[in-house]
């Protein structure tokens, strides 16, 4: 009889072996992939469910504030296509601005470098100011802040990962830069003093949409304030979904969550430069792990 069972259990584990490895090894996967993470289930935001709303000199944030996921995030190709605000009217003019963003950069670019927060000017007399990565092969992905012409490298060790969420803030007062990038802080010099003229704010890429952004973008603000580096890091420490600090200073403020509208409370509404590529991606979370 015992053996009779035993037989029985063997040819069970011979019929169907397989298919429970081949379930476990799925599962594995997509334990891997972040599907089963506490990011990936969380209830999304909606666009536009927190913006700052102005009032008799007052300011106030309203709606879902508190960290929440967006839905959609932007997503943008290496070639003709962008997002771009045109004539922002509130952004900082001079030299003084931070700049913030959260992007996730495909490992597959195929230009030199890669602006992804920028605005263009001509030529080195208008020292545009802007958020970008040097090429990959030769710097791995190592980030900057980009005034055209003078250009600030940071040299730590840990640049940009691809494939995964990156945070950067640039914070300009004159010719002090403080760029911050996942809790990696550095300072430098710029060599001329800039003045910022942003008279047109790309996403994906700058004004002349030559050099692309392969990869996803989130949550861009604008300060017409130096942030500190504690400032930032609360920033960064907020998440994907976080809301902006210090309203007052606040300029402009891009969630790309469904759409390029401003929730500032400025209405410096933006619009796709191409549809070549650029997308509202709403599987971005999908292995985003919170700061």
């Amino acid at each position: 009889m015992n053996g009779k069972k035993s037989q029985s259990a063997m040819e069970y584990l011979m019929t169907y072996g397989w298919a429970i490895l081949i379930i476990a090894v799925v599962l594995g996967v997509l334990f891997q992939l972040g599907v089963f993470s506490g990011s990936a289930l969380t209830p999304k935001a909606a666009p536009g469910s927190c913006q700052l709303v102005r009032f008799g000199g007052q300011v106030s944030l309203e709606g879902e504030c508190q960290g929440q996921l967006p839905q959609y995030v932007l997503q943008t190709p290496d070639t003709t296509g962008a997002a771009y605000i045109s004539s922002p009217t509130m952004l900082p003019t001079g030299s003084v601005v931070t700049i913030t963003a959260w992007f996730n950069p495909n490992p597959v670019q195929n230009l030199n470098s890669y602006n992804f927060i920028a605005n263009y000017g001509s030529g080195c007399t208008a020292n545009a100011i802007g958020l970008s990565m040097q090429d990959s092969s030769a710097r791995g992905f190592l980030p900057q802040m980009a005034t055209w012409c003078n250009d600030f490298n940071p040299s730590w060790g840990t640049a940009a990962t691809p494939d995964k969420w990156n945070f950067e803030a640039v914070s300009l007062n004159g010719q002090s830069v403080t760029l911050f990038m996942d809790g990696n802080v550095v300072t430098g010099t710029l060599s001329i003093l800039p003045t910022i003229k942003l008279s047109q704010l790309n996403i994906g890429a700058d004004g002349s949409n030559v050099q692309g952004f392969n990869g996803m973008i989130s949550n861009v603000q604008i300060y017409n304030k130096s942030l500190t580096v504690n400032e930032i890091d609360a920033l960064y420490i907020e998440g994907i979904g976080g809301a902006p600090i210090n309203l007052q200073s606040l300029v402009g403020w891009w969630p790309l969550n469904g759409n390029i509208n401003d929730y500032s409370g400025y209405n410096q509404n933006g619009q796709v430069y191409s549809t070549d590529g650029v997308a509202f991606n709403g599987t971005w979370q999908i292995g985003y792990t919170p700061p």
